[in-house]
């Protein structure tokens, strides 16, 4: 099961890494970083209510106790998001990119000390490697522009999305359904959105042109939100959660190569040898799980 736990997880961050392409095509038509966040929200909630209506009403079922922590994880994806957008904006794709992935440092400290998770050795090179070519991979190297504020509120992106990582998992240790989790976490991200993004006026926005932005607000929605996190929360019930937060880092990998094929963006050296850091990371990684078997 942990194998494929690891194919949730790598896929999780393919679909991730399809961010920029939506975002991309929607941003001309005058969205903002926030809005694009909050279209994910709420497409992400209305799939899982249909979904969980027509083909698995069980999702519904909660305890009380556990819907805090259902909203604390809703509230993390959301800040996750909105900080990581605010950096991107701030400072550059690049910066705001490996802000966000120090996210298995933290990760990994929270698990040590809260979860009784073990760091070995082999674990925390294959961090240290992925980092590196997280860096490699976005072009940070000889691009890196700085910004108080960016480099502040894209350490917080980092710090949201460890957050999340370790509030899911302790949700699975709780006995959570990860399909239960993922509805009551969107559930509760919807409102934050609603609050912060002008909704009257994301609906405008997508008048303009009805036929085109609808189905691709549903795009983000659907492929870079409810098929992701299901399948990293799924994943989590398997894997360790500084584990499944560093394998995540496959996001940027899959960014780069899209740029390339759809956008024909170049791909320089330091990218190639990114990539070839991250894949060896992962192997680094099932390796240092399957060791605590």
């Amino acid at each position: 099961m942990k194998k494929r736990a690891f194919i949730y997880i790598i896929l999780a961050g393919i679909f991730w890494g399809t961010s920029g392409i939506f975002a991309n095509y929607l941003t001309p038509y005058g969205f903002t970083s926030v809005q694009l966040t909050a279209i994910r929200a709420f497409v992400s909630f209305f799939c899982m209510l249909i979904y969980s209506l027509i083909l698995n009403r069980k999702m519904f079922r909660a305890k009380l106790k556990n819907l805090i922590l259902f909203a604390a994880i809703g509230v993390s994806i959301f800040l996750t998001a909105s900080f990581y957008f605010s950096s991107m904006q701030a400072t550059s794709i690049s910066t705001a990119v490996i802000l966000m992935y120090t996210a298995p440092i933290y990760v990994m400290i929270f698990s040590v000390l809260f979860l009784g998770e073990k760091l070995s050795r082999l674990k925390l090179i294959s961090v240290v490697l992925m980092l590196i070519g997280c860096c490699l991979v976005s072009g940070v190297i000889g691009g890196l522009k700085f910004d108080a504020f960016g480099i502040i509120i894209g350490a917080f992106s980092g710090l949201a999305y460890g957050a999340y990582n370790i509030l899911t998992k302790i949700s699975m240790k709780c006995g959570c359904a990860p399909e239960s989790t993922t509805l009551y976490s969107f559930f509760f991200m919807a409102p934050f959105a609603a609050i912060v993004s002008k909704p009257i006026e994301i609906i405008n926005l997508t008048a303009q042109k009805p036929a085109f932005l609808i189905p691709m607000s549903i795009g983000i929605g659907v492929v870079t939100c409810v098929l992701p996190y299901f399948l990293y929360t799924y994943a989590m019930k398997y894997l360790p959660a500084g584990t499944a937060s560093a394998l995540g880092i496959v996001e940027p990998m899959a960014a780069t190569l899209f740029s390339i094929i759809i956008f024909r963006e170049a791909l320089d050296i330091f990218s190639f040898l990114g990539i070839a850091l991250i894949l060896v990371s992962v192997f680094m990684l099932s390796k240092a799980d399957d060791s605590e078997k």
